[in-house]
C-alpha cells in the first residue's frame, strides 16, 4: 500500500512542479489545429467511399 501511496504524491508532485502546461493561446491553436485535420481526413474519406460505391454500383450493373 505504501507503494501505491508514493507514486500517488510523485504524480501529483510532477503535475504540479515539472509539467510545462501550455498556455490558453497555444491550447486553442491546437485544437483549430486537430479540428481542421479532423475535417479534411473525414472529406477525404467520405470522397473516397463517394467513389468506391459509385465504382462499384456502375460495375454490378454492367451484369
Amino acid at each position: 500500500m505504501g507503494k501505491l501511496t508514493k507514486f500517488f504524491n510523485d504524480a501529483v508532485e510532477e503535475m504540479q512542479h515539472k509539467v510545462t502546461w501550455p498556455s490558453y493561446l497555444e491550447l486553442q491553436k491546437s485544437s483549430i489545429l486537430v479540428l481542421v485535420g479532423s475535417v479534411v481526413f473525414a472529406v477525404v474519406v467520405g470522397a473516397m467511399d463517394f467513389v468506391y460505391d459509385s465504382t462499384l454500383e456502375w460495375f454490378y450493373n454492367q451484369f
